[in-house]
């Protein structure tokens, strides 16, 4: 042990004690999801977590400093494995940061950051690559949906934008009005590709997501996949408020009459200010009630 003793006070007291707090503080951003949401004041509970890692490590490393070496090691592989199998870079990391120091703090502005730690899952690796949009199937599938309905309002769209949300909309119909909820093996995960699910429409909310979003994006829209506890949904880009007017005001008066009448459209809107509304299955029209505010993580197939 003594061997691995650091005499230089310069790296003892100032330059190790500088890379164990850079590093409790990646190893608590990390675990940041996992801890049980609580209602002490100014976070204390989560604080101390910090605070002890930071302990911890700092014991380890001023009588053993090769540990430093491990934890950089460490991050180092984390990074690397979810920039490989879920695009998690640097500017995910800067947005976690700012979605922590947001909940620590209590600011009211939280709502408007997600949490993107989530995405070091390897589920997130298994839903990218089950949204096959690229599958004749899928494509068949929601040219198919295009077809059979909202026809008529496709044909008297005035821009191209708006035909396609409305196609968009006629792909939600099909899926969201015959969806058969059927849950996965017991104590097991199951994706099921979209592929899969254009047969049945039939499966949990990962498959219904899974499947929306591989048919909105074979007829070229955008979507993205939210996760919140316990659930998971799709959104469809919208982009501007004023394209939210003109969906929303044919949502309400032309596709969706008697199923949104008196009701809100629900939708959140990203770091840019572009609208993603909601096309969960909790309601039968496009922009229908979330289960669960508290958003994890997206996915941007």
């Amino acid at each position: 042990m003594k061997y691995f003793y650091i005499k230089n006070k310069l790296l003892r007291n100032f330059v190790l004690p500088v890379l164990v707090l850079a590093i409790s503080a990646m190893i608590f951003l990390i675990s940041y999801q996992y801890l049980p949401t609580t209602n002490w004041p100014y976070s204390v509970d989560k604080i101390a977590v910090l605070v002890l890692i930071f302990l911890l490590l700092f014991l380890l490393v001023r009588f053993f400093w090769p540990v430093i070496i491990l934890g950089i090691a460490f991050i180092a592989l984390w990074f690397g494995n979810n920039w490989y199998n879920s695009n998690y870079n640097l500017a995910s990391f800067y947005k976690d940061g700012q979605f922590m120091i947001n909940d620590l703090t209590g600011n009211k502005d939280n709502k408007n950051f997600v949490y993107t730690g989530y995405g070091s899952l390897y589920n997130d690796k298994v839903i990218l690559k089950a949204i096959d949009y690229k599958s004749p199937l899928v494509r068949t599938f929601a040219v198919n949906a295009c077809n059979t309905f909202f026809k008529k309002e496709q044909m008297q769209a005035r821009t191209n934008e708006t035909r396609l949300l409305i196609q968009c909309m006629a792909v939600f119909k099909k899926i969201n009005h015959e969806w058969n909820y059927v849950s996965d093996p017991a104590q097991e995960e199951y994706f099921a590709k979209a592929s899969e699910s254009v047969g049945l429409l039939a499966g949990d909310c990962d498959d219904y997501s899974v499947l929306m979003a591989g048919a909105i994006k074979s007829i070229g829209g955008k979507v993205r996949l939210l996760c919140v506890k316990g659930h998971i949904y799709p959104e469809v880009f919208i982009g501007t408020q004023d394209n939210l007017k003109t969906i929303g005001s044919l949502i309400q008066n032309k596709l969706f009459v008697a199923e949104s009448k008196d009701k809100k459209l629900n939708y959140h809107n990203d770091d840019k200010g572009n609208v993603w509304l909601n096309l969960d299955y909790t309601t039968y029209y496009p922009g229908g009630s979330y289960m669960g505010n508290s958003v994890m993580e997206y996915i941007y197939p």
